[in-house]
């Protein structure tokens, strides 16, 4: 039985909706964020690093999302359809099954990060910190992110998903980077391929299940 390592408001929701669309058996084990938003310190028991998502399946410890995805996809992913089989879709898939940690959420975490300095700095430097802050975004983070958006839009407008017509592991993988930016970056409304692949991707019955298993998830709105 696998067993997934689940944070609440995390890059975990992948891996339970995976497991919904590969229809293998599992557990969960919830761990709750401290107020400070990190993980809580038990999931180094697990872990060295104490991230989420983390699962263990006949004791064997699989971290990072990535790694967790080609691992179950590889051991169950059999007639599944979740990787595409054109040599072209496949180079795609690939692409963005790496892009999407290696590209995309380092981005975002500075957009946060920048976003959280004011509130986080003392109070004596405030006024400094929030000017800093919203120069090095309006002049380095938000350009780099809206060049971002406009490759995801265009890449959607293809063909509906990230690595072809057809809905793929990538898909899973894209799901978080776009979901956290809809709540770093005013977007909604104005890419019509990203909010269309957003609905198709939240209307399939896996997601949805994945919800209800996984619990709370504030990037699924």
């Amino acid at each position: 039985m696998i067993t997934v390592h689940y944070l609440n408001d995390s890059r975990a929701h992948r891996i339970v909706w995976l497991l919904e669309e590969l229809g293998v058996d599992y557990d969960i084990k919830q761990y709750t964020r401290r107020a400070d938003m990190r993980a809580p310190a038990d999931l180094k028991a697990i872990h060295p690093l104490g991230k989420s998502p983390v699962i263990e399946d006949d004791g064997i410890v699989v971290a990072e999302t990535g790694a967790i995805v080609e691992y179950l996809i590889g051991k169950y992913g059999k007639g599944r359809n979740l990787v595409p089989k054109g040599e072209e879709e496949k180079r795609r898939y690939s692409y963005w099954l790496h892009y999407a940690e290696g590209s995309a959420m380092p981005l975002l975490l500075l957009r946060l990060i920048f976003g959280q300095l004011p509130v986080r700095s003392p109070f004596i430097i405030r006024p400094f910190a929030k000017a800093i802050s919203s120069a090095v975004t309006a002049r380095l983070i938000a350009p780099q992110i809206d060049n971002h958006l406009g490759f995801w839009e265009r890449e959607l407008a293809r063909d509906g998903f990230f690595a072809g017509p057809d809905f793929s592991a990538a898909d899973i993988m894209m799901s978080f980077p776009v979901e956290t930016g809809m709540g770093r970056v005013d977007y909604h409304g104005k890419r019509e391929a990203i909010d269309a692949w957003l609905a198709a991707i939240r209307a399939r019955p896996a997601y949805q299940k994945a919800l209800e298993r996984g619990g709370a998830y504030r990037f699924a709105a």
